[in-house]
């Protein structure tokens, strides 16, 4: 790189200082100008200013971003609000000619006392399965304190005959629940509420 002095210019033809003024980069307009003319540059020229302009972001160009990490109390309880709650319960069977979400009962009908109306849930006993909606309330307190574990769900007569061969039964059974329902919920307390809305788990 080259380094021009007030003594340098004033020692070279103006020929030359053009030859090296078109060689060297320079940041102001009156520099170049005072070269052409050979003549040293004003205080003004020898000061160049450089407007950086901001982008949409609120960074100058070539500027890199700051990742801003969420602290990691927030990230797990987050994490953790996203599952479902499943486990292992006890599954009854039932048949009601009118169910409260006004809907007939059909194979897929399942009732609960803690899920709301409309909850899609996954039942598994052994190696079979059957995806039912929560369309009614039940069991009732008293059963489903009975059961060992909890009675948190009943099956309609014809899913638990299919997953079981016998309509009236009780059995342990894996639940999963797939979707919650934005219906009501029959309580918010009561045997086997923690297990049926994970809340232990949070």
């Amino acid at each position: 790189m080259f380094k021009i002095t007030r003594h340098s210019l004033d020692r070279l033809p103006s020929k030359k200082i053009a030859t090296v003024a078109t060689g060297v980069a320079v940041a102001g307009a009156g520099l170049s100008v005072a070269l052409a003319h050979g003549s040293a540059p004003s205080s003004a020229a020898r000061t160049s200013t450089v407007q950086v302009t901001q982008n949409d972001s609120g960074m100058a160009p070539g500027e890199e971003g700051h990742t801003v990490k969420l602290p990691r109390q927030l990230t797990e309880k987050a994490e953790k609000k996203a599952v479902l709650p499943g486990g292992v319960s006890t599954g009854t069977s039932f048949w009601d000619a009118a169910t409260a979400s006004g809907r007939p009962m059909s194979y897929h009908t399942l009732a609960s006392p803690y899920w709301p109306l409309g909850t899609k849930v996954k039942i598994t006993v052994g190696k079979k399965s059957a995806v039912g909606v929560v369309e009614d309330f039940g069991p009732a307190e008293w059963a489903v304190a009975q059961h060992n574990p909890p009675a948190i769900v009943d099956l309609s007569e014809e899913m638990m005959q299919y997953l079981t061969g016998t309509r009236s039964n009780s059995i342990p059974i894996k639940f999963q629940v797939l979707q919650m329902g934005t219906g009501p919920v029959y309580r918010h307390s009561g045997t086997g509420y923690d297990m049926a809305t994970g809340v232990s788990d949070k």
